[in-house]
């Protein structure tokens, strides 16, 4: 929340002033209050579905931040007019994936709107020296990415009707899938930098997570997964407008290499929905997360690197 008032409190672990995933509040000792909150309009034509990955979307706040989700409340505007049977199996579709996260929903608050909206202000818990912050990269680190790129332009495809929910099945899933997994075993890993990759896309969540922590990160693009649906659809121009946005924004803080082009740069400041994690590993606890995530199934590619400086270098080209 760029421009508002900065507020120090003795008890405040992390505010506004990194753009972090989640506030942090130290309740003990031992104990932590992560909180956070999101709701989008539907990029799904399946109400549950896109519960689902709502509700996925917010929950991975807590998760980046190395948290367990504890409780949860909808946030929901329906049309008046529309059938309540659809808002209902969005509803069923969010609580299933609270349910699934262990967490408990205690109700919520929804309110009349012309476009659907639903999201989630999720509470969650961690040990205060075990918090996982965009501003604990380190010098040297490695930096590893668990769900592949591209969700924001093939979203976009399906909603201008050149592509079904059908044939982006394994897209959707991803997008609904929790990051709990990835979340726990980074940090039995020791992990103290991480974020989730979201509105922003990769280029956008790995400056901030460079910026926060006074480092600059090194990209390379030939190890980053890419959905096929999404390398195909950005060759033809198609992206959302978030995309773009990001590049702008981006445009004095990145560093591309000659031969990364137009259509791969979308991909990179592609706007993700429940995207995966961005962690930031020390090279001596690499292979010990490698190993953990290889065992528990969880996809991941090794990406780039933290190193002295600033902004970003994109570097190699895009297998895709």
């Amino acid at each position: 929340m760029r421009g508002l008032p900065r507020f120090s409190h003795p008890q405040l672990l992390i505010g506004m002033d990194t753009a972090d995933d989640a506030g942090v509040y130290r309740l003990s000792d031992d104990m932590a209050l992560i909180q956070t909150v999101d709701f989008f309009t539907p990029m799904v034509d399946d109400p549950y579905m896109f519960g689902s990955i709502a509700a996925a979307n917010a929950l991975s706040d807590i998760y980046a931040m190395g948290g367990r989700p504890l409780t949860a409340l909808n946030l929901a505007a329906f049309p008046a007019c529309q059938d309540k049977g659809m808002f209902s199996r969005i509803l069923q579709g969010g609580a299933a994936k609270i349910q699934e996260a262990g967490a408990l929903l205690l109700g919520g608050h929804t309110i009349e709107d012309e476009e659907p909206k639903y999201g989630l202000a999720v509470s969650g818990l961690a040990h205060p020296d075990k918090i996982i912050a965009n501003s604990g990269a380190q010098e040297g680190d490695l930096l590893f990415l668990t769900k592949p790129l591209g969700v924001g332009i093939v979203t976009t495809a399906l909603k201008a009707g050149m592509v079904t929910e059908e044939e982006i099945a394994p897209v959707l899933r991803s997008m609904a899938a929790l990051n709990a997994m990835a979340s726990g075993l980074m940090v039995e890993c020791g992990v103290k930098g991480a974020t989730d990759i979201t509105g922003f896309g990769l280029l956008g969540h790995m400056y901030e997570l460079a910026a926060a922590s006074g480092l600059a990160a090194e990209l390379w693009t030939e190890l980053i997964p890419v959905w096929p649906q999404a390398a195909q659809l950005a060759r033809q121009d198609v992206a959302p407008g978030g995309a773009y946005r990001n590049l702008q924004y981006l445009r004095d803080k990145v560093r591309f290499a000659p031969q990364i082009t137009a259509y791969q740069r979308l991909i990179l400041a592609d706007p993700q929905t429940s995207g995966g994690l961005l962690i930031s590993v020390p090279k001596e606890r690499a292979g010990m997360l490698e190993g953990k995530l290889e065992i528990a199934g969880v996809d991941y590619a090794i990406i780039g690197k933290m190193r002295a400086g600033s902004g970003i270098d994109v570097s190699g080209e895009l297998r895709i």
